[in-house]
């Protein structure tokens, strides 16, 4: 088994372990974060830019193998499981290794997180550390978040809601409300993620003695929260618009609407978790097609009053 991994599969193993559709969650709110400093600054420092990034890729990737380890060590992934990496049940890499490398790349996260506090200001290193912090708890620990009503919660705040307001400030050096306000559909967006996760995976979930917020409402509920997060973040821009707070540039977002409508058909038509797949994927597309689309809004507004 070890030879075939090196022999056949090699890279392919580690990289489907980061879970890569949904590492747009990290990079569509540190992009957005960005754009909005540029649309009410002068200028962008890249290199924190990159910073960012980067560490907030690592954080995500990290949380998802340390999703793995958690889930296989407590009996509940196996070699048919639906949307998991698959490293330790089908490809044969010791559970041991998956926590090492998750720590691994948390401490790399950190080095760099230390380095952008350097650069910036210090409270960042107490509020980057709760953020990985949750990142861990999501699934590690005794009381994983991931098994309470909460997930949805947790991981649409912290990776939708405060990546964006970190990468804000480390180039404006504050927190303005418009900024507050548009890291809101990036809230929702990411927690849809999660939902449509919980979605998929409820029978697994309720054998377990999982309580996630999809089995305490039921699946057609569920569903509807799902519409619902959609919705909302597309009318909050509009609404941000009409009031006039923010650039009708911003509207670019109505863009990625049909691949929303697209995601909410399929969950509303298919149950089996293989014909919820991709609905799965799209509603990582649609977070980042969202994020880079109102990025870009801002952007353009920016280039315009030059």
């Amino acid at each position: 088994m070890t030879h075939s991994i090196q022999a056949d599969q090699g890279w392919r193993v580690w990289w489907q372990l980061t879970r890569p559709h949904t590492l747009t969650a990290s990079f569509a709110p540190v992009f957005l974060g960005t754009m909005i400093a540029l649309d009410q600054s002068s200028s962008i420092d890249w290199l924190l830019f990159l910073a960012m990034l980067v560490a907030s890729l690592l954080i995500q990737a990290a949380t998802n193998m340390f999703n793995e380890y958690y889930d296989f060590a407590r009996g509940l992934d196996n070699e048919k499981s639906v949307g998991i990496g698959g490293a330790i049940v089908r490809n044969g890499v010791k559970p041991k290794t998956v926590l090492t490398l998750a720590l691994m790349l948390y401490v790399i996260a950190g080095i760099i997180g230390i380095w952008i506090c350097s650069q910036t200001s210090w409270w960042l290193l107490l509020v980057g550390g709760i953020a990985m912090s949750i990142g861990y708890l999501y699934t590690g620990g005794p009381y994983p978040i991931a098994y309470t009503p909460f997930g949805e919660l947790f991981s649409g705040v912290v990776m939708g809601y405060l990546i964006v307001i970190i990468a804000f400030f480390i180039q404006t050096g504050e927190v303005t409300t418009t900024a507050s306000l548009l890291a809101v559909p990036s809230t929702l967006l990411v927690a849809a993620i999660m939902l449509t996760n919980n979605i998929r995976d409820m029978v697994g979930d309720a054998a377990s003695g999982r309580k996630t917020l999809a089995i305490l409402v039921g699946r057609p509920t569920a569903v509807n929260i799902l519409l619902a997060f959609f919705a909302l973040s597309y009318l909050w821009v509009l609404v941000l618009v009409v009031m006039g707070a923010v650039t009708p540039w911003t509207l670019l977002v109505f863009l990625s609407a049909p691949k929303a409508v697209k995601v909410v058909k399929t969950f509303k038509r298919y149950t089996e978790p293989l014909e919820v797949m991709p609905a799965m994927k799209a509603t990582g597309i649609t977070n980042t097609l969202f994020a880079f689309l109102l990025g870009i809004g801002l952007l353009v507004h920016h280039l315009f009053t030059l």
